[in-house]
């Protein structure tokens, strides 16, 4: 059986509307191991094309194209694919290396496309290079090397993968006589060696070297002559283990992957150093943007909170009762307020307290109470006075730390903040003040020492008159005159901080309501959350434009390498490979965006908070891990979606078009 049989072999290329060109016709040969062959024939006499046909880059024809039998007409494309990385092995009159490619690699791309493994493929590669007299080259670019070098490397990427046939297009076109010779030489004694050359000249004086000539003129066969044949040093047994190594029908090879992809598409970027790295700049400006304004929420979100929690007890949880109305509906009835009876909210009773003091992880249960009036209550000293707005008992809520000036009142004494202290003259810490209390439609006094002044930064003390005073001094003054107070508040006391998070959620749970710090709190955060994300929406339209300068680049990209994707598939690359080798240098792009955002973020953090720690002692913008990875992830993924479009683009270019691509 022929290794290679051409039958009824017809080729046309389309010229215009229905008009055809009858390149190929009725071509009829065949060709066997050991043999080198030389197709002779002048320009535009389909000798090229025919070749093209043989190495499986065009599979636009008619007829039967058999290689051991089978009809490679009827493989689909990856079968294709696989039967030009294993079968065939191309050596072109230009080279066709690729530049920016150490001799090294270019040699071994092809099993980088098989995922051979790296010790194995580069232990293979120098054996070649070795033979062929190229060892101390391995390390030089292709632009370092003489012509008869380069075709040399040709040569070598050819026999990389053991292929059966050696397809040369014009091997000699570009060197001088002595070279020349050199190449026929090395030629020769691969088909000595088992495979089958064949050679596609205009010459013949290289056609005189050949075991075979086939003339061929306005694309049909005008002869074909045997001149010689070589003697049988190969050994067929040896050819069909190889052939066994290197299955093309109906067995899956392994293909590219992703690991080796992404280290041929870091090779391929340094020959684009600087403007990979420019875009990679621009890309990152939009991440940065995007990092720093969700961190400049973060920041003030972060002050805010600290500043409302710096004055509160975190083994501390306060627990009102929900309004008969709605827990969010405030009513805002100046007469209502004004009167303490109307003003009452529900009470908590005694089962409302045995629930909440079962909770898991609480310590104690204290009554707390508050009172909001307008005009009705009021404290006096020393002729002066001044309304009061709040009036609330103290609790373990309110600590050392919320004290400005003073102490904790004990029985007897009150707190007051500094809107109160200001109505009073200023200096009444120690002195005898009179509270005027509204009870039951007539106003009660009672006499209380001032204990201290409660710092009211970061709460809204700093306006609201108020007063506080212990339960227990409240209760006295209501039972005094045939009241009896009963606790519209309660102050649960955590075992640890860690359980504070839980026991909030088992309140709601029982629907009591937190306190009007925190509701304040998570307004103010919300409010903050959603001008961080409008501000972020903004920054994010710069990613758009980077986005476009990606597509942009990658095209431009897919232009300057059109040879190259050529010469990749050439050798048996597939349409994924191809993909995945520029999506992968997308991917990259990403990365490199994402982190160097990340830095510029960071550099731009330091530098604000550094001034915002000298103006205001607070950190203005705090980047999160979360912010950090969010910002990378979107940079990589917005990179990867710009670099699909031209990576189909690439996959599906003409490999015999991209081959005449200078």
């Amino acid at each position: 059986m022929c290794l290679l049989e051409l039958k009824n072999i017809n080729k046309y290329y389309k010229i215009s509307g229905s008009n055809k060109f009858h390149v190929i016709k009725d071509v009829n040969v065949s060709f066997n191991k050991g043999e080198l062959v030389s197709i002779i024939g002048e320009s535009g006499s389909g000798k090229s094309t025919l070749m093209n046909l043989i190495g499986g880059l065009d599979s636009n024809y008619s007829g039967e194209l058999l290689v051991n039998g089978k009809d490679i007409s009827k493989l689909r494309k990856k079968e294709l694919d696989t039967y030009r990385k294993s079968k065939v092995g191309f050596v072109f009159q230009s080279f066709n290396l690729i530049s920016h490619l150490s001799i090294l690699d270019n040699v071994t791309i092809a099993m980088t496309l098989s995922n051979v493994k790296k010790k194995a493929r580069i232990k293979r590669a120098k054996e070649i290079l070795s033979e062929l007299g190229l060892e101390n080259q391995i390390n030089k670019k292709p632009s370092q090397l003489s012509g008869g070098q380069k075709q040399r490397v040709a040569i070598a990427r050819a026999l990389i993968n053991n292929p059966e046939i050696i397809i040369a297009d014009e091997p000699t076109g570009s060197l001088d006589s002595k070279t020349t010779m050199q190449v026929l030489e090395i030629l020769r004694n691969i088909a000595e060696k088992g495979k089958l050359v064949i050679m596609v000249t205009h010459s013949e004086k290289v056609a005189s070297c050949s075991s075979r000539v086939v003339k061929i003129a306005d694309g049909k066969i005008i002869s074909d002559d045997e001149i010689f044949k070589f003697e049988n040093t190969y050994n067929l047994e040896d050819s069909s283990s190889n052939q066994k190594r290197f299955k093309f029908f109906g067995i899956r090879g392994k293909n590219l992957g992703i690991i080796s992809a992404v280290k041929l598409a870091l090779k391929n970027m340094k020959e684009k150093f600087a403007r990979n790295i420019f875009l990679s700049i621009g890309g990152s400006i939009g991440i940065m943007s995007v990092i720093l304004m969700l961190s400049l929420g973060n920041g003030v979100k972060t002050y805010f909170n600290t500043m409302m929690n710096s004055h509160v007890n975190p083994l501390v949880i306060e627990v009102n009762m929900p309004s008969e109305e709605d827990d969010k509906t405030i009513d805002l009835d100046v007469a209502k307020i004004q009167k303490p009876e109307i003003n009452k909210e529900k009470s908590f009773e005694d089962t409302d307290i045995q629930k909440l003091s079962q909770i898991e992880n609480v310590s104690q249960i204290e009554k707390g109470y508050t009172l909001i009036s307008m005009g009705s209550n009021s404290l006096s000293y020393n002729g002066k006075g001044s309304n009061l707005i709040r009036l609330s008992t103290i609790s373990s809520n309110i600590t050392e730390s919320n004290i400005q000036e003073g102490s904790l009142p004990k029985e007897g004494e009150i707190l007051i903040n500094k809107a109160v202290s200001d109505k009073l003259g200023g200096d009444v810490v120690g002195q005898k003040v009179t509270l005027n209390l509204l009870l039951n439609q007539k106003t009660v006094k009672a006499e209380f020492v001032v204990s201290g002044i409660e710092n009211a930064s970061g709460d809204l003390s700093s306006i609201i008159k108020s007063v506080f005073l212990n339960y227990s001094d409240l209760e006295k003054i209501y039972s005094e005159n045939n009241s009896a107070l009963k606790p519209n508040v309660m102050y649960i006391n955590t075992t640890s901080e860690k359980y504070t998070p839980a026991i909030k959620e088992k309140v709601k749970e029982f629907g009591y309501s937190g306190s009007s710090q925190e509701q304040m709190t998570s307004m103010f955060n919300e409010m903050i959350n959603i001008t961080t994300y409008a501000l972020s929406g903004i920054a994010a339209i710069s990613l758009i434009v980077s986005a476009i300068m990606i597509i942009v680049v990658m095209y431009i990209s897919v232009v300057e390498r059109t040879k190259e994707i050529g010469i990749i598939k050439a050798i048996g690359a597939r349409r994924k490979d191809i993909r995945r080798i520029f999506v992968c240098e997308a991917f990259l792009i990403g990365v490199f965006s994402g982190v160097i955002g990340l830095v510029f973020s960071y550099a731009v953090m330091n530098g604000i908070n550094t001034m915002s720690n000298k103006l205001f002692n607070i950190n203005v913008v705090i980047i999160k891990n979360s912010y950090a990875a969010f910002g990378v992830g979107v940079s990589i993924i917005i990179s990867i979606l710009s670099g699909i479009l031209p990576a189909n683009k690439a996959s599906k270019l003409d490999p015999v078009e991209s081959l005449r691509r200078e």
